[in-house]
C-alpha cells in the first residue's frame, strides 16, 4: 500500500497527460492490431518512462503494453521501457506459476471433501480471455463457495496449512464483505487465498443470486486435468463488478476494463441480449453497462448492442473525464460524482433498491468503524 501511495504522489505531482495517452494508445493497439502505431513512440522527449511504468503497473496492463509494442515493431518503444516491461513479464510468470500450483493443491483438497466451489479471475481467466496465463500479476487465488459451505471450505484450507489473516477475522470482513483472506505461514511464495461467499463490497449493488455463479460453472483444462471456473457470462459480469468497485474506491482499473472488452468481444449479438437479460435478473444491468461504457471510452466503441445501451450510464460524466477516472483517478482536476449518486445510477434509479443498498452500505460503514479500529498502542506506532 505504501508503494502505491508513493506512486500516486509522484503521479499527482506530474503532468502525465502524454503518458496516459501513450498507455491508452498501446491498449487500443493490443485490441485492434490494425490501429496506427503508437503516436510519438516512447522515445519522445515528452514521455517519462518512469511515469508510463507507474501507470501501466497500477492499472495491471504492463504486459498488454509490452505485447502492443512487440506488434508495432522495435521502433515504437525505448530500450529502457522494453527492459522494464520484460522484467515485469518475468516476475508475472513466476508469480502466476506459483498461483497455478497453489490452485491445483486447493482444488484437490476441496474436491476430496466434496465442497462445491469455483475459481474466480486469476491465471485461469487470463488463459480463457487472452490465451495466456501471464497477462496480469495475480498474487491471490480467488475462490467462491456458498455461504453454507464457507466454514467447511475454510477448515479444508486449514488442513493444508492456510490460516485466516489479520483483520479479515473481523465481523466487517466476514459479514459485510463476505470473504476472508487466508495465508500459509512460513511460505513467502505462497499465494493468498481470498475465500468468498459474496462478490461485491457494500456501496455497490451485489448479485441477487451469488450461488448461481456456482451452478453455471464450466470446466477449464490445466496440467492434464480440469478445474471449475465461472461461466462466460459470469466472467463478463464479474469484470464489470470489479470496475464498479474500483470506481467506487477511485482506484485505477484499466486492467479490469480490458477484461470487460475481452469478455464482451466473445459474445454474439444473441448472446449479448442474453447476458443483458441475465444482468437484469441479477440486479446488475447498470453495473454491466458501466463496465461496457468504460471499455468503449478506453478502447474505442465496439458499435454493439450492449455499447449502444451503455451510453446512458453516468451520462453526466463526459468521456474524457470517465477515461481519466478509469486509468488515472489520481488527477486532481477530476470532479468525481458523489458515491451516493453512483449508487443511485447503479441501482437503476429504483428507490427501493437504492434504499436497501444504501442501508447495507451504512451498516457496513458503522461496523468497519467499530471493528476495524487499530488497537491502542498500534495506532501510535504507525
Amino acid at each position: 500500500m505504501a508503494v502505491q501511495e508513493s506512486a500516486y504522489q509522484r503521479l499527482r505531482a506530474a503532468d502525465c497527460a502524454d503518458e496516459v495517452a501513450y498507455v491508452q494508445a498501446c491498449l487500443r493497439l493490443f485490441f485492434s492490431p490494425a490501429t496506427d502505431a503508437v503516436a510519438g513512440g516512447a522515445s519522445a522527449p515528452s514521455i517519462s518512462i518512469a511515469t508510463v511504468a507507474d501507470i501501466a503497473r497500477l492499472n495491471k496492463v504492463a504486459i498488454f503494453v509490452l505485447k502492443a509494442l512487440s506488434r508495432a515493431g522495435a521502433g515504437e518503444g525505448s530500450s529502457e521501457l522494453l527492459g522494464w516491461l520484460d522484467a515485469y513479464r518475468r516476475r508475472t510468470v513466476s508469480m502466476n506459476s506459483s498461483g497455478i500450483m497453489d490452485s491445483l493443491a486447493i482444488h484437490q483438497v476441496l474436491r476430496d471433501r466434496q465442497i462445491d466451489f469455483v475459481f474466480l479471475k486469476g491465471p485461469f481467466q487470463q488463459q480463457l480471455l487472452y490465451g495466456d496465463h501471464f497477462m496480469k500479476p495475480s498474487g491471490d487465488v480467488d475462490i467462491l463457495v456458498s455461504q453454507a459451505g464457507f466454514a467447511k471450505a475454510r477448515e479444508a484450507l486449514r488442513a493444508i496449512g492456510y490460516e485466516v489473516a489479520g483483520q479479515s477475522r473481523s465481523l466487517w470482513w466476514l459479514r459485510f464483505l463476505g470473504e476472508q483472506h487466508m495465508i500459509r505461514g512460513g511460505d513467502a511464495k505462497a499465494s493468498t487465498v481470498d475465500l468468498h461467499y459474496r462478490l461485491q463490497q457494500p456501496g455497490s449493488p451485489s448479485p441477487r443470486d451469488t450461488d448461481g455463479f456456482l451452478r453455471r460453472k464450466r470446466e477449464v483444462g490445466i496440467a492434464g486435468g480440469h478445474v471449475p471456473f465461472i461461466s462466460a457470462s459470469d466472467t463478463l459480469l464479474l469484470s464489470c463488478i470489479s470496475v464498479a468497485k474500483a470506481f467506487f474506491n477511485r482506484e485505477p482499473c484499466a486492467g479490469y476494463v480490458c477484461d470487460v472488452r475481452a469478455s464482451a468481444g466473445r459474445l454474439s449479438e444473441a448472446e449479448q441480449r442474453d447476458v443483458l437479460d441475465y444482468a437484469i435478473e441479477q440486479g446488475l444491468a447498470d453495473t454491466l453497462l458501466l463496465g461496457l461504457r468504460a471499455a468503449d471510452v478506453l478502447l474505442g466503441g465496439a458499435g454493439t448492442l450492449l455499447s449502444e445501451r451503455a451510453t446512458r450510464i453516468l451520462s453526466r460524466i463526459d468521456n474524457a473525464d470517465l477515461l481519466h477516472m478509469v486509468i488515472a483517478p489520481w488527477l486532481s482536476s477530476l470532479r468525481w460524482p458523489q458515491r451516493r449518486t453512483v449508487l443511485w445510477e447503479l441501482c437503476g434509479r429504483a428507490p427501493v433498491r437504492y434504499l436497501a443498498e444504501a442501508g447495507w452500505a451504512a451498516s457496513a460503514d458503522l461496523s468497519r468503524r467499530i471493528f476495524e479500529r487499530p488497537a491502542v498502542g498500534e495506532a501510535g506506532s504507525r
